[in-house]
């Protein structure tokens, strides 16, 4: 007589990353749809396709979940920047491609415009208990002294040059013109969103930082002061 042999069911082997990386992904999703008051942990368990309880789990709370989300987004675009590669550049052609890179990572993650309004509207609060984003801008802060420096020396950039304000000035010119492309497309009539016309924006913002840095006149370089 045989005997019917039943199979046992497989185990599912759980990929903790993966998980995290779909909750992440999903939550990204969520937050610039519907900011961080109006997004929702069940939506996100849902589109990620893991328990809820899994969320709370990795990540303990939906505001948790929301900082994660800024925080690799924020590091994405430091990545982007790669402003290490770029300190052993002439320094034109270094701050052309840290001006350049910025630009074309805003342009690539609109998710960053959004979340960044979003994070401002709640003042920064989430940001701020971050314990990862703050030090990344250290060196972006040392690559674009390093920079400015070495051009000052060389005589190529104007001496009285903060690099804290170059950089508000670099992020300005991209992020305003991109947060700001619907009403301004609209009241302009202007197809502000078009490739064309990004490229062409591109390029103006490029121009505008090197051209403020490069005005070496009498007075930067020191001529005429007694």
């Amino acid at each position: 007589m045989e005997l019917d042999v039943v199979a046992s069911p497989q185990k599912v082997s759980r990929n903790p990353e993966a998980s995290r990386a779909r909750i992440l992904e999903a939550a990204r999703v969520e937050f610039v749809t519907y900011g961080l008051s109006g997004g929702r942990v069940d939506r996100i368990a849902e589109s990620s396709g893991v328990n809820k309880n899994l969320i709370y789990h990795y990540f303990g709370s939906k505001d948790a979940l929301y900082l994660a989300v800024l925080e690799q987004i924020y590091a994405d675009l430091r990545a982007r920047q790669q402003d290490q590669d770029l300190r052993n550049l002439p320094p034109v052609e270094g701050m052309k491609r840290l001006v350049a890179n910025t630009f074309d990572h805003f342009v690539a993650t609109p998710d960053l415009i959004r979340l960044m309004s979003i994070e401002n509207i709640h003042y920064g609060e989430h940001l701020k208990s971050s314990q990862s984003t703050k030090q990344l801008y250290g060196g972006l802060l040392d690559t674009i002294q390093l920079l400015l420096k070495r051009g000052q020396d060389q005589g190529v950039f104007r001496a009285d040059v903060d690099a804290v304000d170059l950089y508000l000035s670099i992020s300005g010119l991209a992020y305003f013109f991109l947060s700001n492309q619907h009403t301004l497309s609209w009241l302009l009539d202007r197809d502000l969103a078009s490739r064309r016309r990004v490229q062409k924006r591109r390029h103006h913002v490029v121009e505008m930082v090197l051209s403020y840095l490069m005005d070496v006149t009498p007075r930067e370089s020191g001529a005429g002061h007694k």
